[in-house]
C-alpha cells in the first residue's frame, strides 16, 4: 500500500509539474515566442523592402543612363517649358524677334500668370503685345514665334491700318502700308 501511496504522490507531482509547465509556458514562453515570430516577420518585411528599393534605385540608374542618350532632345524640351516664368527673358525674346522681323515693338501690355487648365502642373502667361510694320514683316514675326523653342500660342490678333510717308531717293514721297498689330499671346512654363 505504501507503494500505491508513493505512486499517487508521484502522479500528483507529475500532474502539478505538468500544470506548472503549461502555466509557465502560456504566461512566459508563449508571449516571447509570439514576439520572436513578430520580429522575424518584420525582419523579413524589411529585407523585402530593401530588395525592392535596391531594384528601384537600379532601375533609376538605368533610366538615367538611358536619358543621357537623349540629352540634346531633353534640353529642347527644357527650353520650350522653362522651370520658371522669368518675364525679362520672354520680353527680350519678343523684342528681338519683332525687330529681326522688321516690326517695331510699340508696347507690351498687361500680363497674367495662372495655372493651365490643360495641364495642372503648367503655368500660363497671357500677355498683350503691340507691334507695327508691314504685313510681310508680321508674317515673318509669326513664323519666328512658331519656330521658337518656347511654347508660345497666339490667342488673338487684331490690326488696323495706318499710312506712313516714305521718302524715296529722288525726294519724292511714297505712301507705305503700315499696320498696327495687337496680339494676345499665351506662353507656358513649369
Amino acid at each position: 500500500m505504501n507503494r500505491f501511496k508513493y505512486l499517487n504522490y508521484i502522479l500528483v507531482v507529475i500532474i502539478v509539474c505538468f500544470i506548472g509547465v503549461i502555466i509557465f509556458g502560456s504566461n512566459f514562453l508563449l508571449p516571447k515566442f509570439q514576439e520572436f515570430s513578430g520580429l522575424r516577420q518584420r525582419v523579413e518585411e524589411k529585407r523585402n523592402e530593401i530588395k525592392y528599393k535596391q531594384e528601384y534605385f537600379s532601375n533609376l540608374t538605368e533610366t538615367k543612363t538611358e536619358l543621357k542618350k537623349y540629352e540634346a532632345e531633353l534640353s529642347k524640351i527644357d527650353s520650350a517649358l522653362p522651370d520658371d516664368s522669368f518675364m525679362p527673358s520672354l520680353f527680350n525674346y519678343l523684342q528681338k524677334s519683332s525687330s529681326q522681323s522688321g516690326l517695331v515693338l510699340k508696347d507690351m501690355g498687361t500680363f497674367n500668370i495662372s495655372q493651365s487648365e490643360k495641364a495642372p502642373n503648367l503655368k500660363e502667361i497671357t500677355l498683350s503685345l503691340g507691334v507695327s510694320g508691314p504685313y510681310s514683316s508680321f508674317k515673318s514675326f509669326l513664323s519666328n514665334l512658331e519656330k521658337s523653342t518656347r511654347m508660345i500660342e497666339v490667342e488673338s490678333v487684331s490690326f488696323s491700318a495706318s499710312q506712313e510717308q516714305q521718302t524715296l531717293e529722288e525726294g519724292k514721297q511714297k505712301e507705305k502700308d503700315v499696320f498696327n498689330f495687337n496680339l494676345i499671346l499665351k506662353v507656358y512654363s513649369y
